[in-house]
């Protein structure tokens, strides 16, 4: 092993870095909708395996950074699809947005290397560890963007049930330790390689959620009504009513629900126009409360992203405003001198953007009990669900994934709406655009969806929710911690040698 670590080493740099490049691309494969695990292993394998040629810092920091540019470009090739709706607007910018996305994401990767190279050189231990330092920093930097986690690739495995005690940040730190453990099997120190995989093995048995989660009895059927309007139409004055009939007919079949489900801004008009007669939306929904996805404006014209509860009678029993908006796609970053110089994001139907809501769930749902609402960018951070000293029934999420196509973006999105259900121990009500709409157990997994691309709607009994879990209560502090300890330890072990 050290004669072909020494070739490569002598290998030019482009080689080097273009062989990371594509390690970094076969870890993505661990992302929905792969869901490839063992490919992230293998990659993270050959990283830590590699990583002890660098010979400085800086050669460190790029070996890394090309690894991580590989995997994240791969990972959120999704991200070109928004720039592709209005194609002559936007198009232009769609390759530059995978690009710096992709090499953004890796300068965490590249600091965390650096760091590592400067405290323990040749350690691929503590170039782990700061991996998922680094992680954590860009789940909450510039308000964070806690997309592609190396944890994430566990969602869907029976190890995923990890997040209840531990949240994303614990499950990167398990694939992390595990590609070091393989990282051992095949250098010097296989017995323990050997230990540390049997250990994750047991624990992932010990885990495994058993059948999926019956509903108790009395409990309540919620409709999920998925309209499909393409991006493209959404907006348009000539389809906003053909979506909206959908919406209204789909509700309006078969036996009346406990609760009716419809996604983010599903009625393409402000809440102001329609509020004074909202009947015919509750007749739609015959009884049931309705929530459903609307802007809307304030009296000093701000513009907000609201989920709406409706009551049988067409009164507003809750209205729930976004609080974590979209960079660039909800709101601008210095918006009053972009919007002078004519940028105006890709929601510009609103002219500059939105206004963050500044009030916390959760809202009641008549009938079903109180909900965490989130609204579709709200559902990837965990730590950012909050709903005081009563415990929900439910986390309602409404979301427009035809934004990103139908190919990675929207299978991402709903694994981490998956994994917001394990941490909290609480089933989700997820409810799509242009799907995937689904009714997700306490457990995260899927009891009943409709698929990407089609229109329509179905009613599924609520499952039950499950004790409060111990990230529930004590969030990512504990793992936060045993982070530090361990790059602690593994600082203290290099100055002991």
């Amino acid at each position: 092993m050290a004669d072909r670590l020494a070739q490569f080493a002598a290998r030019p740099a482009w080689v080097r870095l273009g062989f990371l490049a594509c390690s970094g691309v076969l870890a993505g494969l661990g992302q929905a909708p792969f869901d490839l695990w063992p490919a992230t292993l293998l990659a993270l394998c050959a990283l830590f395996v590699i990583y002890p040629i660098s010979q400085t810092p800086r050669q460190a920091a790029l070996h890394v950074w090309a690894f991580g540019f590989g995997y994240f470009a791969f990972s959120l090739r999704w991200i070109i699809e928004p720039f592709l709706v209005d194609i002559a607007r936007h198009g232009w910018m769609a390759p530059f947005a995978l690009v710096l996305m992709g090499a953004g994401a890796a300068l965490f990767w590249a600091a965390a290397a650096w760091i590592a190279a400067r405290l323990a050189p040749g350690r691929a231990a503590m170039l782990g560890l700061l991996l998922v330092g680094a992680e954590v920093l860009r789940s909450l930097i510039l308000t964070g963007f806690p997309w592609a986690l190396l944890g994430h690739v566990w969602i869907t495995t029976w190890l995923g049930q990890v997040a209840a005690f531990g949240g994303p940040h614990l499950l990167s730190l398990l694939t992390v330790l595990c590609g070091l453990a393989l990282a051992l099997l095949i250098t010097r120190a296989r017995i323990l390689g050997l230990v540390a995989l049997g250990l994750v093995l047991a624990l992932s048995v010990a885990l495994r959620p058993g059948p999926v989660l019956s509903p108790t009895d009395g409990a309540p059927v919620v409709r999920l009504v998925q309209p499909n309007a393409p991006q493209h139409q959404k907006w348009d004055p000539a389809y906003s009513d053909v979506f909206l009939s959908r919406l209204l007919e789909s509700s309006r079949e078969g036996d009346v629900p406990d609760l009716v489900v419809w996604p983010e801004t599903a009625i393409a008009y402000l809440l102001n126009h329609i509020e004074d007669d909202m009947r015919f939306l509750s007749d739609a929904a015959r009884g049931a409360p309705l929530v459903f996805g609307i802007q809307r404006l304030d009296t000093d014209a701000n513009a907000y992203n609201s989920l709406v509860v409706l009551g049988p009678d067409g009164d507003v029993k809750s209205i729930y405003d976004k609080r974590h908006l979209v960079p660039f796609g909800e709101y601008m970053p210095g918006a009053r001198l972009l919007g002078q110089l004519g940028a105006t994001g890709l929601a510009r139907n609103l002219g500059i953007g939105f206004t963050p809501g500044t009030l916390p769930g959760p809202v009641d749902l008549p009938g079903v009990g109180p909900a965490v609402p989130l609204i579709c960018y709200e559902g990837i951070f965990a730590e950012e669900i909050t709903y005081g000293d009563t415990r929900p029934r439910l986390l309602l999420l409404i979301t427009n994934d035809a934004w990103f196509g139908k190919a990675a973006g929207p299978h991402q999105h709903l694994a981490q709406a998956q994994l917001r259900a394990i941490e909290q121990g609480l089933p989700m009500v997820r409810v799509a655009n242009t799907g995937i709409s689904a009714m997700i157990d306490a457990k995260g997994r899927i009891v009943a969806a409709i698929p990407l691309g089609v229109d329509g709607a179905i009613d599924v009994l609520l499952p039950p929710a499950l004790a409060a879990t111990p990230y529930s209560r004590w969030g990512d502090a504990p793992v936060l911690a045993l982070l530090l300890l361990l790059i602690m330890a593994a600082y203290l072990a290099v100055r002991h040698d």
